[in-house]
């Protein structure tokens, strides 16, 4: 799936059933709903769980428990645009 068709699938009601939970969770985030995309990454373990939960933070304002989640994630403090971040982690998950 490109950028593009991920990004024409938000004025549906749901993600699309095939998307992993990190995709997932961006799908909540691009439509407005970061409580959801939240909660799908929350209590996840790995690294990439960690990464997309650091971003969702930088989303939120909270950069001290982002810098954490960055730390976790195994990855430096992201100084890109929220939207460059989003579109990074977009193509990082969408393998």
């Amino acid at each position: 799936m490109t950028l593009q068709e991920f990004k024409n699938t938000f004025d549906q009601a749901q993600p699309p059933q095939d998307l992993s939970i990190f995709l997932q969770s961006l799908w909540f985030d691009g439509v407005g709903n970061w409580k959801q995309a939240h909660d799908l990454v929350d209590n996840r373990g790995g690294q990439e769980a960690a990464h997309i939960h650091a971003y969702l933070h930088r989303v939120e304002g909270d950069f001290g428990n982002a810098r954490y989640w960055y730390n976790r994630a195994g990855q430096p403090y992201c100084e890109a645009s929220l939207e460059q971040e989003w579109e990074q982690l977009f193509h990082k998950f969408n393998t």
